[in-house]
């Protein structure tokens, strides 16, 4: 679905975090930055991918990374999943697909035999000059921190 590449340059963005607070590209410049890109908050394969990264969430820091999760869910349905999970990184809510379509990942999507438009389930893995490292478009939701850190 996406256009971006590994060298490509990634996307300026701005979202609203789950706790209100403004995330910008520029923010983490300097910083190595992990985006993952879900379909819904609180939902099982969601839960365990989110899940995963929070429980390899040391071991990304130890490494650099900060994490960035992003859907399309309301600021107060982000907050309740990174509560009931106790997840440690922002979550976006981007209700107008604003860093969704600025990443590529919003999109047609089949679905049992019905085409409808959705988020398709993506991670960029950006470096210190903003620069995209790796797209991952085939996610483990299980597994997905060692497909990252690999």
């Amino acid at each position: 679905m996406t256009t971006l590449q590994k060298g490509d340059k990634a996307p300026e963005f701005s979202g609203v975090d789950q706790n209100g607070k403004t995330h910008t590209l520029a923010d983490y410049k300097g910083k190595k930055l992990v985006v993952f890109f879900y379909p819904k908050a609180d939902t099982p394969g969601c839960t365990a991918e989110a899940c995963d990264l929070r429980d390899n969430h040391q071991r990304f820091e130890a490494l650099g990374y900060s994490l960035l999760g992003v859907s399309a869910d309301p600021v107060k349905k982000q907050a309740k999943f990174a509560e009931k999970y106790s997840l440690p990184f922002p979550l976006l809510a981007d209700e107008d697909h604003s860093v969704l379509n600025a990443f590529g990942v919003w999109g047609p999507k089949k679905f049992m035999g019905r085409t409808f438009d959705g988020i398709h389930r993506t991670t960029f893995v950006i470096n210190e000059e903003g620069v995209i490292d790796e797209v991952i478009t085939d996610v483990k939701t299980k597994a997905h921190a060692a497909q990252i850190l690999k």
